[in-house]
């Protein structure tokens, strides 16, 4: 909480206020707006609404920089990709804040594109009067393709304003009482001779008789499973055909003009920051390419270890690395760019705990934590008459969703790995550079073109997808004066603390400029005096 007041002193010393940063909960969309509002009318801010969702919510990017911004490499910051993740809005806004408050001299040489909200439809429903975790935008679906959209959502069957889950006694079921903690079930692994004693479905009724719950739910598409990578054909909140909806197509319009982009920092459950990907020869083969590549294996490796340098807390049980047709997968093999993702905060591994609610509910009862699991209580059911059916569970939100008061050292934490990313960014150098007259009025200019940074220029699957440009070397010279070498020349890629030798041969006096880079990796001008 000191970090919080310590920002909102800073950002008034600098002119601008952050009026939600004092609350004690996640924003609402009205206070979020205003926090945007307010960092838009910063010199260094360009806030812009890329369009309006179908319930009529603005889809918001922020471009923060200094100079020309298209002419500096960039990180593009995204939260939102999942509704139900409040912390990832709070996450990416707040790193605004703080990179115009309190480190504006990092504008100078990188430019930041931050997207606080790409789900703010579903986003709504944590200040809802019934709270679920919701994926899905305002769009009318009919998942179940039965002729009506959204008959067979969520029911509130205990009146208590959450959708947990419903579980049913049945010698049938599939599911049995945790042996960790009683108040979880897990599936029974027939196996090894374990029964299962009942039925478990998320708190619903079935509306439209079709012996399915909760299979037609009243939200839309989820802006987390309709990119174009590995698209879930068929499947709930996909939608028909990628990329389908007015937010996720503004969105990538947008991108595919900011050639300037170096990588993505993603707050989403897929993390490949705590755990680096791992290469695959065989899925690196094929046509459609589903493996990390060998080279940029090795740069998320070394970020991955940047990162828990950075992050004080360390990840449990953290498998998720994508899902088809998210945002975090469609950054890197589709739009070639490296790409990070984090969901910022992880329930603690507490006693040794195999299962995640087991473990998460006994890390809230040693600190006291008693409103964030529904006791399981018996209800009648209409669609099970006869059979005992019980509600409860833990609480939608809590489990990926931090207490709000942790929010302000996560997001100076992870503030600070952005920046360091943002030191790694490419930098084009001359280095060996050489003048020389070799007689008869002719000159020889020879020099390396030197990146110096842990990063090279291009992932490797950019430079394999040929979409990021080449780095372009062009010399100013009239043509009867360029003896030997060329006007322009275009580099594929040049490695981390590597080099591309360069040299040409010039008659006459007098000065011949070059300008060599791209838009991802900056541009360098030089003159010679011949």
């Amino acid at each position: 909480m000191k970090k919080i007041v310590l920002s909102c002193l800073l950002a008034g010393s600098l002119g601008f206020s952050l009026p939600a940063l004092a609350q004690g909960d996640y924003p609402t969309l009205s206070q979020l707006n205003q926090r945007l509002q307010t960092l838009g009318n910063q010199a260094s801010v360009e806030l812009k609404s890329l369009t309006k969702t179908a319930g009529g919510k603005d889809i918001w990017v922020l471009k923060v920089g200094t100079g020309n911004l298209d002419e500096k490499p960039a990180i593009a910051v995204v939260g939102g990709v999942e509704g139900f993740h409040v912390l990832s809005v709070e996450l990416a806004t707040q790193f605004a804040e703080k990179l115009v408050s309190e480190h504006a001299e990092k504008l100078e040489n990188t430019t930041f594109y931050i997207f606080p909200n790409m789900s703010p439809d579903a986003y709504e429903q944590y200040h809802a009067a019934l709270k679920y975790e919701r994926r899905g935008n305002a769009t009318a679906v009919d998942h179940d393709r039965d002729g009506t959209a959204g008959d067979n959502g969520y029911t509130d069957l205990n009146g208590d304003g959450f959708i947990t889950w419903m579980r049913v006694e049945d010698p049938m079921g599939d599911y049995k009482l945790s042996e960790e903690d009683g108040r979880v079930l897990v599936k029974a692994d027939r196996s090894k001779g374990e029964a299962g004693n009942y039925l478990v479905f998320k708190e619903s009724k079935d509306e439209d008789q079709d012996g399915k719950f909760a299979e037609d739910l009243k939200e839309g598409i989820a802006f987390n499973k309709s990119m174009t990578f590995k698209f879930p054909v068929f499947e709930p909140l996909a939608g028909d055909i990628p990329v389908s909806q007015v937010e996720s197509r503004a969105m990538l319009d947008y991108l595919f003009e900011q050639w300037n982009i170096f990588a993505f920092v993603t707050f989403s459950p897929a993390n490949n920051l705590s755990s680096p990907l791992k290469y695959n020869a065989q899925n690196a083969r094929k046509r459609v390419v589903t493996s990390i590549l060998q080279k940029d294996e090795a740069i998320n490796a070394m970020v991955s270890g940047m990162y828990n340098e950075t992050i004080s807390q360390k990840a449990y049980q953290q498998t998720n690395q994508g899902t088809d047709g998210d945002f975090f997968q469609w950054a890197y093999f589709h739009f070639g760019r490296l790409s990070f993702g984090t969901p910022g905060y992880w329930t603690p591994d507490f006693k040794g705990k195999d299962n995640p609610e087991a473990n998460y509910l006994a890390w809230a009862d040693s600190l006291g934590w008693n409103e964030v699991f529904v006791p399981w209580t018996e209800i009648t059911h209409p669609d099970f008459p006869g059979k005992k059916v019980e509600v409860g569970g833990i609480k939608p939100f809590v489990m990926v969703n931090p207490p709000f008061e942790k929010v302000g050292e996560i997001a100076e934490e992870h503030t600070e790995f952005i920046l360091k990313l943002a030191e790694m960014q490419p930098k084009l150098e001359i280095q060996n550079l050489e003048v020389e007259s070799i007689g008869n009025g002719l000159t020889r200019i020879s020099l390396d073109l030197f990146n110096n940074s842990p990063l090279p220029t291009h992932s490797e699957m950019g430079e394999r997808s040929r979409w990021l440009r080449k780095i372009r070397i062009d010399l100013n010279a009239p043509n009867d004066r360029l003896i030997s070498g060329e006007k322009i020349q275009l580099v594929d890629s040049i490695d981390a603390f590597g080099k591309t030798s360069l040299s040409w041969i010039i008659r006459g006096k007098g000065d011949i400029s070059m300008k060599a880079g791209a838009s991802h990796v900056g541009f360098i001008n030089k003159t010679f005096n011949l």
